[in-house]
């Protein structure tokens, strides 16, 4: 279910991965580098078929992650308390539910993309913090390019599916250069079951049958039910 809401709306769903492997028996070591993995399964197919539909602006995102890819994998090498890693889980996902919940997509765009000034060091802090706690990035990058109006709500969905992917693997490598330790084949039910609902996702997300809205005030509802339960968990 996660895989599907998030998929929709471009995303991977790492956040709410997380927060769900945090409150298991999981080690928390190996938590960020499934996240990372469920989130490449899921952003992979998503970003084929925004690619295809022609949602994909190569101008909006590649400056973005030019700066992102190389830091989330610094972030993914340097090593954070679980507490820390529970505060930023938790900001990441309630501001990603607050932005599905309360900001409206509209059609209407600036044309001006957003300047390198803007865009590199912007990516570069995404990229280092999602590296950090195993986040594919698109929470803090898809409410930016809205709010500032520098695409259409699928060409950013797009975007963030992009940036996410490469996010998401340049973060898996500094994870395993940090711990190799996991193997992952003992977890292959969750893995299949993020790639069966990435694969509904992605084309509902991208089909202009679907209300939009509606898709949104799902995966809200859903991101700050699973944030609450984190939050009730670790105080």
């Amino acid at each position: 279910m996660i895989a599907l809401f998030y998929s929709s709306v471009g995303f991977g769903g790492g956040s709410s991965y997380l927060a769900a492997l945090s409150i298991s028996e999981i080690p928390y070591s190996y938590i960020p580098k499934i996240g990372l993995i469920c989130n490449l399964l899921v952003v992979t197919s998503g970003s084929i078929i925004y690619y295809r539909k022609g949602f994909f602006n190569q101008k909006l995102i590649f400056p973005f992650v030019f700066t992102s890819v190389p830091m989330a994998f610094l972030g993914g090498l340097y090593p954070i308390k679980e507490s820390t890693f529970v505060l930023i889980l938790s900001f990441s996902l309630i501001l990603s539910g607050l932005r599905l919940l309360f900001i409206n997509d509209t059609s209407d765009h600036h044309e001006r993309l957003p300047s390198l000034k803007l865009s590199l060091p912007l990516g570069g802090g995404i990229g280092l913090l999602s590296g950090l706690v195993g986040l594919g990035g698109g929470i803090f990058l898809s409410p930016i390019l809205m709010n500032l109006k520098w695409g259409k709500p699928k060409e950013v969905a797009a975007a963030a599916s992009f940036f996410i992917f490469l996010n998401s693997l340049a973060g898996l490598c500094g994870q395993f250069f940090k711990d190799p330790n996991l193997n992952a084949l003992n977890y292959w039910p969750l893995f299949l079951a993020v790639i069966f609902g990435g694969q509904i996702g992605s084309r509902v997300g991208s089909s202009n049958r679907v209300p939009q809205v509606m898709v949104q005030r799902g995966t809200a509802v859903l991101i700050l039910i699973i944030s609450g339960r984190l939050l009730w968990t670790a105080f």
